[in-house]
């Protein structure tokens, strides 16, 4: 046996060991892809599963906040239509009494308006003791 066969059948034997360890690397790489693609799909299941299950949830909500917000404006709008009425029916009674009593009138004004500066200089005597 010449060195020369001797050196041949040790390159063989790594360059065989070599491509054994890159074919055993590609089967871990190939059977990692597998694991990783199956756990994908799993989970892209379960994902649809649960949205197939929440959608109904959200858009039952969605709707229940919709009719809410409705009721809720229609509520605030009726509210205000209703204190505008009582506010034009208060106006109204009021210039109806100062047309019939335009004497009481000018001295229930007075007396209110007197009223009025009393308990704000009152309140502004109080503050500026503190």
């Amino acid at each position: 046996m010449s060195i020369q066969t001797a050196t041949d059948k040790v390159a063989n034997s790594a360059h065989k060991l070599a491509d054994d360890v890159l074919q055993s690397a590609q089967d871990a790489v190939q059977s990692t892809r597998s694991a990783a693609n199956s756990t994908l799909e799993r989970a892209e299941d379960g994902v649809r599963a649960l949205r197939s299950r929440t959608d109904p949830a959200i858009d039952d909500l969605a709707a229940r906040a919709q009719e809410l917000a409705t009721r809720s404006i229609d509520y605030c709008a009726e509210t205000s239509a209703r204190a505008r009425r009582q506010l034009h029916q208060a106006a109204d009674a009021t210039n109806k009494y100062v047309v019939e009593q335009p004497g009481k009138s000018l001295v229930i004004a007075a007396a209110s308006g007197a009223a009025l500066a009393t308990l704000m200089f009152w309140m502004s005597r109080r503050r500026s003791s503190y």
